[in-house]
């Protein structure tokens, strides 16, 4: 785990990737849901605002730091597989391209650019916005399982909404659309208090 960009070189992809088929008119990410463990790289990433503050505390805001996060991984070719915006941090997990190392330059640009946005919306002037990220190489399919469940369970485990299906920020209901039910409800059964994951917002 890192709260810098440290250059992560992994090993060639030596796994065969199997997808979900998609229905059409899905909307935001044009990727389906992963069902299998990829040895490529697959990361998970929290990133928090300065000293928590709640900046992002409207819908509008937080749909443009969503939909922000959809371009630069489309952008630097990072797979989203569970994402979860919130007011003063954020998580996502993410299947890295072949040189993972790019995804310091993929933060950097969102958290650059979220930030000046994020500025002219509230017209106040080089704010500071964003503190550190954390990223984890997920290396075990229960691990990936377990942080699956938990970015896509997150606006619950912080009590902003009963079910995550009903919040617009987060993954959980394009899970639900997108996926065999039978690998929602493998995810449902996966525990999550073990977890060890920077997100004391």
């Amino acid at each position: 785990m890192h709260e810098s960009g440290v250059a992560l070189r992994l090993p060639p992809h030596s796994g065969t990737m199997h997808t979900f088929s998609m229905s059409e008119g899905v909307p935001y990410w044009p990727h389906a849901p992963m069902h299998c463990f990829d040895e490529q790289g697959v990361y998970m990433v929290t990133a928090g605002t300065y000293r928590k503050h709640r900046l992002f505390n409207s819908p509008e805001k937080l749909s443009m730091l969503r939909d922000m996060l959809f371009k630069y991984a489309e952008q630097f070719e990072w797979r989203l597989q569970a994402w979860a915006i919130l007011n003063n941090h954020y998580h996502f997990i993410a299947v890295s391209p072949a040189d993972a190392s790019t995804l310091k330059s993929m933060l950097s640009r969102l958290h650059e650019y979220s930030a000046k946005k994020l500025n002219r919306m509230e017209g106040v002037s080089g704010r500071k916005v964003w503190h550190n990220y954390w990223e984890s190489h997920i290396t075990h399919q229960t691990s990936y399982f377990a942080r699956l469940r938990y970015v896509h369970q997150n606006p619950v485990h912080h009590g902003v909404v009963q079910h995550a299906s009903n919040y617009e920020w987060c993954s959980q209901a394009w899970l639900e659309r997108n996926a065999e039910r039978s690998f929602v409800n493998t995810l449902a059964r996966f525990k999550t208090d073990r977890i060890r994951v920077q997100d004391d917002f």
